[in-house]
């Protein structure tokens, strides 16, 4: 609705479905068996002590982070290669690269986000199909604006405060110091899919404010 709002003249479908349910997922590829762009972009994230993380919330983070792209792109990409043409982008997170010792298992999800991008783009080799993954840092999603007024809530702080305490001290390394918008993560994805990033391939590409202090 939003989109449809949005950009008035464009044609917007939805399917809803639950991304941990392969069954769910085999009917929206029913409902829509070709596609020319896959952003797997749906994902969920807690934070939890290493103890405290049940098997059962190991699997279900895999099966929705993880698996849900797996079986998108399993359909997708050979449909791809067959035109000859599609992008698949995986949306990741820094902290698929730097693990947050909080939420070991959000972040081990996004490092295998990574190693599965990489291995479906080696099977893309001499076409114009690329499959390429978004390293976001901390964005103001609204999961991220629920998190920051709910933890506002609990300190007794204000949400400015909140967000000032977060990149002091638990993004130290961000360089522009604030969340991300979600239309500045938008508008790098667009220009991925674009014809304009035919030469992208196989890569992990960083939109993330300069959170990660190296330059590979």
């Amino acid at each position: 609705m939003q989109l449809q709002n949005a950009i008035p003249d464009c044609n917007v479908t939805g399917c809803v479905a639950d991304f941990s349910d392969k069954q769910q997922i085999d009917q929206l590829i029913d409902a829509h068996n070709s596609v020319d762009i896959l952003i797997n972009n749906v994902g969920i994230f807690a934070a939890k002590s290493f103890e405290e993380i049940t098997d059962e919330e190991w699997i279900h983070f895999f099966e929705v982070n993880v698996l849900s792209g797996v079986r998108l792109s399993r359909h997708y990409l050979p449909k791809m290669l067959e035109k000859n043409w599609g992008r698949i982008i995986f949306i990741s997170s820094e902290s698929g690269v730097q693990i947050p010792s909080d939420m070991i298992h959000y972040g081990t999800t996004k490092t295998a986000q990574l190693g599965v991008a990489r291995g479906l783009a080696q099977q893309t080799t001499g076409t114009n199909v690329t499959v390429n993954s978004v390293i976001p840092g901390s964005t103001r999603s609204e999961g991220a604006e629920r998190f920051i007024a709910d933890l506002a809530k609990e300190k007794g702080k204000t949400t400015d405060e909140i967000e000032r305490e977060f990149f002091e001290t638990v993004r130290p390394t961000c360089l522009i110091k604030r969340f991300a918008t979600i239309e500045e993560v938008a508008t790098f994805v667009t220009y991925l899919v674009s014809p304009l990033a035919a030469a992208n391939n196989g890569a992990a590409l960083r939109v993330d404010g300069g959170t990660i202090p190296t330059i590979l």
